[in-house]
């Protein structure tokens, strides 16, 4: 299951409560692109602004709407006994895995991290990804890190923030990585604008916010990675590279929501308050990219 395209859904709202109309739609379009797993909840899914019911219902809605396609569920909050909770719903909506960030406003130590997976996959009874992610959490994992936690019971996935532009160097990290962590345990790319990148260099996966709204153009780049095409799958990226710029002025949420909401698959301002979607001008401009590079239909 962890290997492949794993497709991050927004998690829409309208008049401050989840659009679950718009949430089932999202998942039943990946679904039917084949994508090879869905993963609700995530940064991209606004989990942190949601509140415990607001989860709940989205990863219901998230496994009923996947049809065959493994759906991972975001349990990250700031206390442990929240995302302990959070995990027992997710595998009560029939998750296939959970995604865990460590979540912080106090400062996190390893030991903190350590202590939170140790009693997260004690009391899980399906994989834990997890979710390195410190452009959110403000926490960073290190090497050693990834390999005390990889040795966990039940952690099956590692998502990396990003790999050296270098091919060279980032094929030595994803090795750095694979060196610490046991065979079973799978790494995952994110840094949308680095995931041809990442899985040239060996990773396993891509955890991907584009693909949550524009599956098309993100399995062509997977799919070329995965069948040995590097060239093919680094021409693909390099398409996107509009998007990728936008991504890295604006933020790869607000950008998305703004794709989302240009192609009526989200209500217009789909993101939590306080967060302000992007202004009508910068709107503009993502909407002509995605017409100008007909991403909705690509390939």
């Amino acid at each position: 299951m962890f290997t492949g395209l794993s497709a991050f859904p927004l998690t829409p709202l309208a008049d401050d409560a989840v659009d679950e109309a718009a949430f089932a739609g999202l998942v039943r379009r990946l679904a039917a692109a084949q994508v090879d797993s869905i993963t609700a909840l995530g940064s991209t899914g606004s989990y942190a602004y949601l509140s415990t019911e607001e989860r709940r219902r989205v990863a219901h809605l998230a496994v009923e709407h996947a049809g065959d396609i493994p759906v991972f569920v975001g349990i990250g909050a700031l206390r442990t006994s929240q995302v302990l909770t959070h995990l027992e719903h997710a595998q009560q909506a029939g998750a296939a895995a959970v995604l865990l960030a460590p979540m912080t406003y106090q400062p996190l130590t390893d030991e903190d991290v350590v202590g939170l997976f140790d009693t997260v996959t004690a009391h899980s009874s399906v994989p834990v990804i997890v979710y390195d992610n410190p452009g959110t959490t403000h926490f960073t994992f290190s090497t050693e890190l990834y390999g005390r936690i990889g040795q966990l019971p039940r952690i099956a996935s590692i998502k990396i923030p990003g790999v050296p532009a270098d091919p060279q160097a980032a094929r030595a990290r994803v090795d750095q990585i694979r060196a610490v962590v046991p065979a079973h345990v799978s790494i995952g790319i994110s840094g949308d604008a680095a995931a041809a990148a990442g899985m040239v260099a060996g990773c396993d996966a891509w955890y991907s916010v584009i693909a949550g709204t524009l599956p098309a153009p993100a399995l062509h780049i997977t799919r070329a990675a995965q069948e040995g095409r590097a060239e093919e799958a680094a021409a693909a990226s390099d398409r996107l590279a509009p998007l990728w710029e936008l991504f890295a002025e604006f933020g790869s949420l607000r950008v998305v929501a703004a794709i989302a909401e240009h192609l009526g698959l989200a209500p217009v301002s789909c993101l939590p308050l306080p967060l302000h979607g992007l202004n009508d001008k910068q709107r503009a401009q993502v909407g002509r990219i995605v017409d100008d590079l007909q991403l909705d239909q690509h390939p």
